[in-house]
């Protein structure tokens, strides 16, 4: 393998770990957050799963630390192996590209969500009679906060390794300079 293409398979490694490590820390932040308070002598307990964008969120950033992790894979065979038969390949340089574009806007997507059904449980709707809930629940909040952060670095993670999915799938096409004459000058 050449060393602009190691480099390139390193850069992409290093960037699908870094969206692992960021997907797993929201999936988990998310998932396992629970806080239980008593109100009126009623025991009521806050999770993901009472947000239905909360608890899609978990679900999308488990999959995409999943997806990440397998491509990591891939990308540690791409490193270690010699020749490089399957970086010159279309159809799977065309299947990365696209199930990261879709891992991408999942993930914002699923992060933009959750952070509208945060801001209701932040702020409430009076219209609605729908009361403030992070008075209550602040341990709660303060973590779906956090989480919300990392996905959305995750998200920016992701994009990056986009990039570099359109980077390595563009360039197995050649280039078709047009021949410059006195009509284009």
């Amino acid at each position: 393998m050449g060393e602009a293409k190691s480099r390139v398979v390193k850069v992409e490694g290093a960037l699908r770990f870094v969206c692992m490590v960021l997907a797993a820390m929201t999936a988990m932040l998310m998932g396992l957050n629970a806080q239980t308070k008593t109100v009126f002598f009623i025991q009521r307990k806050a999770s993901a799963k009472d947000i239905e964008a909360l608890w899609i969120l978990t679900m999308a950033t488990a999959a995409a630390a999943g997806y990440n992790f397998l491509q990591l894979l891939r990308c540690i065979y791409l490193s270690v192996q010699k020749e490089s038969s399957c970086c010159s390949n279309r159809a799977v340089a065309w299947l990365c590209f696209v199930l990261d574009q879709a891992a991408v806007y999942a993930i914002f997507a699923t992060t933009l969500a959750a952070l509208q059904g945060a801001m209701i449980a932040l702020t409430g709707i009076h219209s609605l009679q729908w009361s403030k809930l992070c008075n209550i629940y602040t341990r709660y909040c303060v973590q779906v906060g956090g989480s919300l952060f990392c996905s959305f670095m995750a998200s920016l993670a992701l994009a990056l390794v986009a990039l570099v999915s359109a980077y390595r799938l563009f360039r197995l096409y050649p280039s078709q300079a047009q021949p410059v004459t006195r009509a284009h000058r």
